[in-house]
């Protein structure tokens, strides 16, 4: 019987492991002070570290690293591709355009070379039946190539019919290349994505999470939705490939979003996006062939494609909005599924508010995340306090993601006004100066209100103690969301 000494054994096993955890918090702790991220999202993780013992340091090693300043390619294949398809250059000193919109255009400019176009066209859907009828006849249509890219590439009804035709535009030597999120489309089979490479559509994960790449992979997500066909056509927006954006929910619920059709100058950009994207993961040169060809298309319909990631220097959408923010003088309407806003962005909505510009947000009333549904109804008070009205959707879940201001601008695409989209997810969006799709875009926000339920401060402050306690709690952590 030896228990003393077995006892005196254990407890300095468990000294030392107290103090090897000990240390390695410390350490993620350090780590994250050194990078000098946001004092909010910093917190967060400092308390995680702190209070969530052993959970927050797996927490931390899964979500909490950055990358920023990582290069996703070489500068030289970049600018190789940047020269193969660049928009041709406008000079901005030719056209009437206000002082603030030449704000936003430069700055968007500097932070991601996104060139300013011009003769564009666009149709925009918000709803998924029109949207994958109008995709599915583009695509077999395609002579020469398809650029195909969705965060969610769902293995049902709709997403075996379009993969039905890739297929097919394979087999006839179109070449086609897919780019799906792995994390996104996780629930989809291998088999699925296996049928197509078999039938020569070359198709890759972004960031397939796998060993002994699961820790440092997991948190960065591809939210982008692009396709180009031929050179000629492009689509951007909220939708992903999946049933529910044709026909709603089990529930009955519908699932609202908003996607556009683009053809002109704009589509070099997104070929740009996409073969960005593309050498990233084949770890190779790669510049598209196809060379768009004239459309005709002769307007003033201004756009630029703003991209965003977790490698970038800056954080590019959310300074773009918040440039955009800043220059409003009479609206700013805003459809987002998760409002979990930077205080940068929270305090220039409410400057604009208390400036009396008309601010607008329309969120989701019940959303497909609990935990982000609440964090979200944390910032309510807020807003109502500053004089922004809040409306909650009701049909279902709304996840269209644009911001409309003033009479001539819009941006539109897979970024959500929440921390993720700012900061984690590699995401793209369409900055548009023109009036009549501002017009259009302002008009289909209106219809949408009218199927909302406004929110009011009175009221709001009677919701239960137990909810606004939940909302208090999900608030600390809404940065690592």
């Amino acid at each position: 019987m030896n228990f003393p000494h077995t006892i005196y054994l254990s407890s300095w096993l468990a000294i030392l492991l107290t103090a090897l955890y000990a240390s390695m918090v410390i350490a993620a702790v350090i780590v994250v002070l050194r990078e000098n991220r946001n004092p909010i999202r910093a917190l967060s993780w400092v308390i995680a570290l702190v209070f969530l013992p052993g959970i927050g340091l797996i927490f931390y090693l899964f979500f909490g690293r950055s990358l920023r300043g990582v290069h996703m390619i070489s500068r030289h294949n970049k600018r190789k591709i940047m020269h193969q398809h660049s928009p041709k250059k406008v000079n901005l000193n030719e056209l009437q355009l206000p002082s603030e919109q030449r704000n936003i255009i430069k700055l968007a400019h500097n932070l991601c070379h996104s060139p300013f176009t011009l003769n564009n066209e666009v149709k925009i859907f918000t709803d998924g039946i029109s949207k994958f009828e109008s995709l599915k006849k583009d695509l077999m249509k395609a002579e020469k190539s398809i650029l195909f890219q969705y965060y969610i590439f769902l293995d049902d009804k709709i997403g075996n019919e379009i993969a039905d035709i890739l297929i097919e535009k394979a087999s006839q030597g179109v070449n086609v290349k897919v780019i799906y999120d792995h994390i996104g489309s996780f629930s989809s089979k291998n088999k699925f994505f296996k049928r197509m490479e078999i039938a020569g559509v070359e198709t890759h994960p972004f960031f397939r999470v796998n060993f002994p790449h699961f820790a440092n992979r997991l948190n960065w997500r591809n939210h982008r939705k692009i396709v180009v066909i031929d050179g000629k056509t492009g689509y951007i927006g909220g939708m992903n490939i999946a049933d529910r954006y044709i026909y709603g929910l089990p529930n009955g619920e519908v699932w609202r979003d908003t996607h556009f059709r683009v053809e002109g100058s704009i589509v070099e950009s997104l070929i740009y996006s996409f073969a960005i994207d593309w050498n990233f993961l084949k770890k190779e040169p790669y510049v598209p062939d196809v060379k768009p060809e004239e459309t005709g298309i002769s307007n003033l319909t201004g756009m630029q494609l703003v991209t965003g990631g977790p490698t970038e220097r800056w954080n590019n959408l959310s300074m773009c909005f918040i440039r955009a923010i800043s220059s409003a003088r009479k609206t700013i309407l805003i459809q987002t599924p998760y409002f979990l806003p930077t205080d940068a962005l929270l305090n220039a909505l409410q400057a604009a508010a208390l400036a009396k510009v008309d601010v607008r947000i329309m969120m989701p009333e019940n959303t497909d995340s609990r935990l982000l549904h609440y964090a979200s109804f944390s910032y309510i008070s807020q807003c109502l306090k500053a004089g922004i009205k809040v409306y909650l959707y009701e049909p279902g879940m709304l996840h269209a993601k644009a911001m409309i201001i003033d009479d001539s601008f819009v941006t539109t695409g897979s970024t959500n006004f929440d921390f993720r989209s700012f900061e984690n997810n590699f995401e793209c969006n369409l900055l548009i100066y023109d009036e009549k799709i501002n017009r259009v875009m302002r008009d289909i926000f209106f219809e949408d209100v009218k199927k909302c339920k406004k929110l009011n401060l009175e009221s709001w402050r009677k919701r239960p103690v137990s909810q606004r306690f939940l909302e208090s709690l999900l608030r600390l952590v809404s940065p690592i969301l």
